[in-house]
């Protein structure tokens, strides 16, 4: 894993019980590159064996422009989380997305086809996650976020490259943040960061009171957030943190690396324990 900071990266934990699990040897640590030095970190590590890396802020885009090949998801991205080293060069995939379906429709048990999608913020956690939820066919995603020219621009580059890359064409709206209203909204998604520094979003009360699920993709202890406290202080009756994206977009990564998917409830189990 390698980001700044990362200190407090729950990754190592998760993928030696992913090796554990699945019966493979796996040494899995934390760099933390000076800003300006992340590429000679990376090809330092690379030159010394490394076989793979996962790629946290605020490096994602560094990393998918160091790549010689990408999967459809980080071209469309524009950003990567994973790579992988081999012969041919870098390979770069950007995993967060399908870490974030997979825990809304497998472990919270949400179907996203013709749902009713808010998704909260224009950085780079959006920009990972966009494509891969327009991609479950939702009846509606609104992007929406304080500074909506920033939302525009991210839907149009993320649509455009999906047709370029992908062929499919869909939709997105987008709104400034403080624009939302109480509308029939399913999912409620906080892209932003703001709960790492327990701070909030400007997102109108009456957002959350007709969603069925709030979720921030940050995580706490506890599961609590303070976005998840402010959405159930509005009346959210469900609300979820992201530790269950955590979980799977590492097994993704570890697929990618191993050609081995490992279980996932059970390590998202453990890490919970180990949490609290």
């Amino acid at each position: 894993m390698v980001g700044q900071p990362v200190a407090h990266s729950r990754s190592p934990f998760i993928h030696a019980l992913f090796a554990e699990l699945t019966c493979q040897q796996l040494l899995y640590g934390r760099l933390a590159p000076a800003v300006e030095a992340f590429e000679m970190e990376v090809n330092r590590f690379r030159q010394e064996g490394g076989q793979g890396l996962n790629v946290t802020l605020p490096f994602k885009e560094r990393a998918f422009h160091m790549a010689d090949r990408a999967s459809d998801r980080a071209r469309v991205a524009g950003a990567a989380n994973t790579l992988l080293f081999d012969k041919t060069g870098i390979y770069a995939d950007n995993t967060d997305g399908v870490g974030l379906v997979r825990d809304l429709t497998q472990n919270l048990g949400l179907p996203l086809e013709g749902s009713r999608i808010l998704l909260i913020g224009a950085g780079g956690a959006a920009r990972g996650v966009l494509m891969p939820l327009l991609e479950q066919k939702p009846q509606r995603v609104l992007l929406a976020n304080r500074t909506v020219t920033r939302a525009q621009a991210l839907c149009h580059d993320v649509l455009t490259r999906m047709k370029e890359v992908t062929g499919k064409t869909t939709q997105c709206e987008v709104r400034e943040l403080e624009g939302v209203g109480r509308e029939p909204f399913d999912i409620v998604i906080n892209a932003t960061s703001s709960s790492l520094g327990n701070e909030l979003p400007q997102v109108p009360p009456a957002a959350f009171g007709a969603a069925l699920l709030v979720y921030d993709m940050m995580y706490g202890k506890e599961g609590e957030t303070s976005f998840l406290a402010m959405a159930r202080a509005h009346g959210a009756l469900r609300c979820a943190d992201g530790l269950g994206m955590l979980v799977e977009q590492a097994a993704e990564s570890f697929y990618v690396w191993r050609g081995v998917f490992p279980p996932t409830g059970l390590v998202l189990q453990r890490l919970r324990m180990e949490m609290k």
